[in-house]
C-alpha cells in the first residue's frame, strides 16, 4: 500500500476520510466536504445516530456534489481523552472499512483541532494502522474471487505538518516491514519451511543489511555438546539448525543485549504425539524465532545504535523409530543432564541450548527469550497478554511498559522455589515436565532459568497465547500476529540505545 503525506490536498481519491468530536463538532475539513455536498454528512449524521464516540466510523455513499464514491465520518470522541495509539486503532479500522467498500485511493484529511496530540504524531500513527492492517498472506491462494480481495492501493494524508509525519513514519514503515517478515515466517506452511530452508531465508533476508548471519548443522551441534536441541530434531528427516545474527550498532566496547528464539517449524509433539484436531496450527510453533528474526531486521533497518544478537534455535519435532523415547536421558551444552518425560515439552529442549551457546559465544548483558511455550499460558491469560518471567525486577517493568506503547501486552507472572523443585529428577539434573498440572508456564520458564548463567539478566516471554489472531485486532488481521517485533524494537529504543 502506497501511503504519502502532503500538505495540500493532490488527486482527487475515490474516497475523503473526515473527523468528527464527539456532539457533533466537524473539523473544518469535514465542515468544508459537508458544504460541498449539501448537508450530507449532517443528515447521515443525525440520521444514523451516530454518537461520534472515539475510533466509530460512518461510511456515506454515493454523495452528491463530489466525484469520490464515498465519504468516511471517523468519530473522535471529546478531544481532550485522546491519546496517540488512538490513531493507530483508527487506521488499523479504516483498513477494514475501505475495502469493504472497494475503495481504491482514499485521502485523509486532518484538521487543526487536534491540540491534545501532536498532528504529525497522529498522522504517522494512522498510517502505521493502515499499513500494519494491510497484511495478507495470500500466495497459494489463485482461484480467489476477486470480490474477497482487498482494492484499497493507496491513501494520500493531509496534515499541516506533513515533512515531519512523513520522517516519523519512514521508521514505522520500516518496523512493519520487519512485522511483515515475521508474519511471514510464521504464516508459511511446513512443507516449505523447515529448518533448511528457514536458515537460508534469514541469511538472504537480514546478511544484505549488514547482519552476520551464521549457521550452524548437527555435526557442529554435537561438537558443541547440544544433546538437548538435537534431541528434539532427530526424528525428522530435516536436520535441525542454530542460526546465529549478530548486529553491530552500538560502540565497540557496548555489551551486546541478546533475544532467543524457538523454532519448531513443526510440532507434532513427537513420541508424545499430540490429538489430531488442530494439530495444522502447530505450523506456527516457531513465532518466538520468527520475532527475533523480525526484530533484527527492524533494529538493522532502522539504524539502531546497539550491539544486538539473535539466536533461533530451529528443529522439526516428529515421530520416528530415530525420535526421543520418554525415559531418554540427554546432556545439554551446560553440562546439565536432562531426563525426558514428554517429547512434547519440546521448546525448553531446544532452547535451553540454544541460550547457553548465546552466552557462551556471545557474553550478552542481558538476554530475552520468546516461544510458544505452553498451552498453559493461554489458560492463564487467554490471547490478550503473553506471559513474561524474568530473574530481574527491572526487566519485565521495562518490557511491559513497551508494549503497552505498542498494544503487545505482557503480564508478569512470578517465579517460586517450589516450581523450580518440581523438574528436580532422580535419574538426572532436572526432568523436562514436572509431571504434574500446576503452574505450568512457570514449569517452562524454571526450567529455561537453569540455563541462565550468573550475571545476566534474563526474561523469558510465553507468547502461546498471542502469536496467531483468530478475529482481527488492532494493527493485527486475522492470522500470524508478529507479536514481539514491536514490542522488542520499541524496548531497544527506550532502554539500550
Amino acid at each position: 500500500m502506497k501511503i504519502s503525506f502532503e500538505k495540500k490536498p493532490g488527486h482527487k481519491p475515490d474516497a475523503y476520510v473526515v473527523f468528527v468530536a464527539e456532539g457533533g463538532k466537524l473539523t473544518a475539513p469535514a465542515q468544508s466536504l459537508d458544504k460541498k455536498t449539501h448537508g450530507a454528512i449532517k443528515r447521515v449524521f443525525h440520521a444514523a445516530d451516530f454518537e461520534a464516540k472515539k475510533g466509530k466510523l460512518l461510511a456515506i455513499s454515493g454523495p452528491a456534489g463530489i466525484s469520490a464514491s464515498h465519504i468516511i465520518v471517523v468519530g473522535l470522541g471529546k478531544l481532550v481523552e485522546l491519546k496517540v495509539r488512538d490513531f493507530e486503532k483508527i487506521g488499523s479500522s479504516l483498513t477494514s472499512e475501505l475495502n469493504k467498500h472497494r475503495v481504491v485511493s482514499a485521502q485523509v484529511i486532518f484538521g487543526d483541532e487536534l491540540k491534545h496530540v501532536p498532528e504529525e504524531t497522529a498522522a504517522s500513527h494512522l498510517a502505521e494502522g493502515l499499513l500494519l492492517n494491510s497484511y495478507r498472506f495470500d500466495k497459494y491462494l489463485t482461484k480467489e474471487p476477486k470480490e474477497k480481495k482487498p482494492t484499497l492501493k493507496s491513501v494520500e494524508i493531509v496534515v499541516s505538518a506533513a515533512a515531519e509525519a512523513r520522517k516519523d513514519f519512514d521508521t514505522k514503515r520500516k518496523v512493519a516491514d520487519a512485522v511483515f517478515l515475521a508474519r511471514d515466517l510464521v504464516s508459511e506452511v511446513p512443507n516449505v519451511l523447515y529448518p533448511e530452508s528457514y536458515a537460508e531465508i534469514i541469511k538472504r533476508e537480514l546478511s544484505p543489511l549488514g547482519i552476520e548471519v551464521k549457521i550452524l548443522g548437527r555435526k557442529e551441534m554435537q561438537k558443541l555438546g547440544m544433546g538437548a536441541l538435537i534431541s528434539v530434531g532427530i526424528g525428522s528427516a530435516r536436520e535441525e539448525k542454530l542460526v546465529t545474527m549478530q548486529y553491530r550498532g552500538g560502540k565497540k566496547n557496548q555489551k551486546n543485549v541478546a533475544f532467543v528464539g524457538k523454532g519448531v517449524t513443526f510440532d507434532t509433539g513427537g513420541i508424545s504425539l499430540k490429538p489430531g484436531p488442530g494439530m495444522e496450527d502447530m505450523k506456527w510453533d516457531m513465532a518466538g524465532s520468527a520475532a527475533v528474526v523480525g526484530l533484527m531486521k527492524a533494529l538493522a533497518s532502522r539504524g539502531a545504535k546497539v550491539n544486538a544478537v539473535g539466536v533461533v534455535a530451529l528443529a522439526e519435532n516428529m515421530p520416528s523409530g530415530t525420535a526421543s523415547r520418554p525415559g531418554d536421558i540427554v546432556t545439554t551444552m551446560s553440562g546439565q543432564t536432562v531426563e525426558i518425560l514428554n517429547t512434547d515439552a519440546e521448546g525448553r529442549l531446544i532452547l535451553c541450548d540454544a541460550l547457553w551457546y548465546c552466552q557462551e559465544e556471545f557474553k550478552p548483558s542481558q538476554i530475552v527469550d520468546l516461544a510458544t511455550l505452553t498451552g498453559a499460558v493461554i489458560i492463564a491469560l487467554g490471547h490478550e497478554y503473553g506471559a513474561v518471567f524474568s530473574n530481574d525486577d527491572k526487566l519485565p517493568q521495562h518490557l511491559i511498559s513497551a508494549g503497552k506503547e505498542v498494544g503487545e501486552e505482557l503480564w508478569h507472572m512470578p517465579l517460586n522455589d517450589a516450581w523450580d523443585k518440581a523438574i528436580d529428577s532422580p535419574a538426572a539434573d532436572i526432568k523436562n515436565i514436572s509431571g504434574g498440572r500446576d503452574a505450568g508456564s512457570a514449569i517452562g520458564a524454571h526450567f529455561l532459568k537453569r540455563f541462565i548463567q550468573k550475571g545476566v539478566a534474563w526474561a523469558h516471554l510465553d507468547i502461546a497465547g498471542v502469536a496467531w489472531v483468530n478475529k482481527e485486532r488492532t494493527s493485527v488481521p486475522k492470522g500470524a500476529a508478529g507479536f514481539g517485533v514491536r514490542l522488542l524494537d520499541r524496548y531497544v529504543a527506550e532502554y539500550c540505545e
